[in-house]
């Protein structure tokens, strides 16, 4: 917990997960090493895989096992009801090289009062992952930020993977401070290669059309 003006902020993390066995395990071992984190929360977002067996064998992880796929905004809003932390990191559950470093380079802007939210951005992981990140870094899935933020998103539970957009929209239209913050060595493993090159391309069409559906009903002037 970290002391803000006398008071103590509690931080947690929350991991939304899709089907993410081979990789989920490696990610919660990182956060449970690191003492500024003070809740870790897995949010199982309808997996049918061992996703939850995975998480359930780290005692200090709060295992949520959604039955229905919510997409990412469903599922970390199921996180945050969960919890009463007022600061929250927010990391893909299918990290590649994630270390205690990468950890504290995005709690530190919000720990310090440097700003409300702070936004991970791959470099040197892998030429695809950091190409995409570049392309579109408000779509980075890793970020903590002040609670409130999150809860100032209407409709974040049918956000699915609007949520990023969500977030950026929000920042943006309040001049809300935001610190981009590099993450070398990083990468996540792509939905081509978790799914087949057919299959992964048709999820992230998916994904795609799920963000732009999202944008699409925002109200320019709903703050």
């Amino acid at each position: 917990m970290v002391p803000e003006g006398g008071k103590i902020l509690k931080v947690a993390a929350i991991i939304p997960a899709y089907n993410e066995e081979k990789t989920i395990g490696d990610v919660i071992s990182k956060l449970v090493k690191n003492s500024q984190i003070n809740e870790i929360i897995v949010v199982s977002d309808g997996s049918e895989d061992k996703t939850v067996e995975q998480a359930a064998m780290f005692n200090e992880v709060k295992v949520i096992d959604l039955l229905e796929n919510r997409g990412k905004g469903g599922a970390v809003k199921a996180g945050l009801d969960r919890s009463d932390a007022e600061i929250i990191l927010i990391l893909d559950a299918d990290l590649i090289g994630l270390t205690q470093a990468h950890i504290n380079s995005l709690l530190e802007p919000i720990l310090n009062g440097e700003a409300l939210m702070s936004v991970g951005i791959f470099e040197k992981g892998r030429v695809a992952t950091d190409f995409a990140q570049k392309m579109a870094p408000f779509l980075s899935g890793q970020r903590a930020l002040k609670r409130d933020l999150l809860e100032n998103i209407s409709n974040l539970d049918l956000s699915r993977f609007g949520i990023e957009v969500a977030l950026h929209t929000y920042v943006e239209e309040n001049e809300i401070s935001t610190e981009v913050v590099q993450l070398p060595d990083l990468s996540h493993v792509m939905k081509e290669e978790k799914l087949g090159l057919w299959k992964g391309i048709s999820a992230r069409a998916k994904m795609y059309w799920e963000i732009v559906r999202y944008v699409a009903k925002i109200d320019p002037g709903d703050k």
